[in-house]
């Protein structure tokens, strides 16, 4: 199985409020999710100070984007996990992976975490062997692409 690094990019609103969710979807993983091999949904939640309209200040968005890069390599290494979405906005950033194995999601994160100190975050799992949380997130993208159709319908 090859894993590809293309990801769309979605719009959403916070549950609670008016708050813009930026959401990143990995693409063309079909065979991960055929394989049955990645039953089990990690959901690690980055929660922080956020901007009037949500969003984190410029320095802690960087140490997101660092951390970010050091998970998805050390889960992806020998294929343990994969990150299929990001979501931030409204004061945290939930980073989603698929994993053959929590037990070692866990130490494989907290051997990649180490380098850092200590970070404000949540580790939240669940079985998940449909890929539910995946789908929701990818009708975002056919949301997204119908709601851009309509407005140009709206110009003609």
């Amino acid at each position: 199985m090859r894993l590809s690094d293309e990801w769309f990019t979605a719009i959403a609103e916070s549950e609670v409020g008016n708050d813009t969710i930026f959401v990143s979807g990995r693409c063309d993983i079909d065979e991960f999710i055929q394989s049955g091999k990645f039953r089990e949904r990690a959901e690690v939640t980055w929660h922080y100070d956020a901007d009037a309209k949500g969003m984190p200040n410029e320095g802690t968005a960087t140490l997101m984007e660092e951390v970010l890069a050091v998970l998805k390599r050390a889960m992806e290494k020998n294929k343990l996990a994969i990150l299929t979405g990001v979501y931030t906005g409204a004061g945290e950033r939930n980073m989603v992976f698929y994993t053959r194995n929590i037990p070692a999601f866990g130490n494989t994160l907290n051997e990649a975490l180490a380098p850092f100190e200590l970070l404000p975050l949540t580790i939240y799992t669940e079985k998940d062997p449909q890929w539910c949380e995946y789908n929701e997130m990818c009708h975002l993208r056919c949301d997204d692409i119908e709601a851009s159709l309509g407005d140009d319908d709206d110009s003609l």
